[in-house]
């Protein structure tokens, strides 16, 4: 299946319909073919406003939901991002239209080489992807203008609150792995942060440590 211009029209009503309005964010996804980022058995409904599994046991997140969160990030084209949670790269790929530099980080090696397959392809030369432990950021390319975090977690953790910027900007998944959790913005100001709910999500949890794939 190819990313013909009627799948198009249809792909962005659909995000339109559920509250992407950000004319950059849309201009985006439109860019970036999901199709290239859903392998195999799913690969044909990779249009579908659905979550798809992927490898490793994880999934690549509904394109509406892709959107809200991109959308709530308020990227600028200077900011300097960090994506927890690389997954099949497709987040990633949209934020590197968006941003001056993208980095992503997952537990998953496997999903790292092919992320990395991916946007060497599509000739994405500002995300650099790396496999290790997300939930402590990459405090050596701290601090961040943006954080989004595709993997829930009980609280915002502190080492990538500790890694944003003074008025910078998170979004992560917030709750219980196994309840439906609350997608939060979070904005670091020089005395605190303020935390916004933005709406109901599902996201898989955020694990410590390295996967077991090589």
């Amino acid at each position: 299946m190819t990313f013909d211009a009627e799948l198009k029209m249809q792909f962005l009503f659909s995000l339109r319909s559920k509250g992407v309005t950000d004319t950059k964010v849309l201009t985006a996804m439109e860019k970036i073919d999901r199709a290239l980022f859903v392998r195999g058995y799913f690969s044909d409904r990779a249009y579908e406003d659905m979550p798809l599994p992927i490898a490793c046991g994880q999934t690549i997140s509904q394109p509406s939901v892709v959107g809200l969160m991109t959308q709530a990030l308020q990227i600028s084209p200077r900011d300097k991002v960090l994506e927890v949670g690389t997954g099949s790269g497709y987040q990633a790929a949209i934020l590197s239209l968006l941003a001056r530099r993208v980095y992503t980080v997952d537990r998953h090696r496997r999903l790292v080489r092919a992320a990395r397959q991916i946007f060497d392809d599509l000739g994405l030369v500002n995300i650099t992807a790396f496999a290790a432990d997300g939930s402590f950021g990459l405090p050596d390319q701290a601090p961040f203008d943006r954080i989004l975090v595709t993997a829930a977690a009980e609280d915002p953790p502190g080492p990538l609150l500790a890694q944003l910027k003074i008025g910078g900007i998170m979004v992560v998944p917030v709750g219980q792995s196994d309840t439906v959790q609350s997608l939060i913005r979070v904005t670091r100001h020089e005395t605190g942060f303020d935390y916004d709910e933005l709406r109901p999500v599902r996201f898989v949890p955020l694990v410590e440590g390295l996967g077991k794939d090589t």
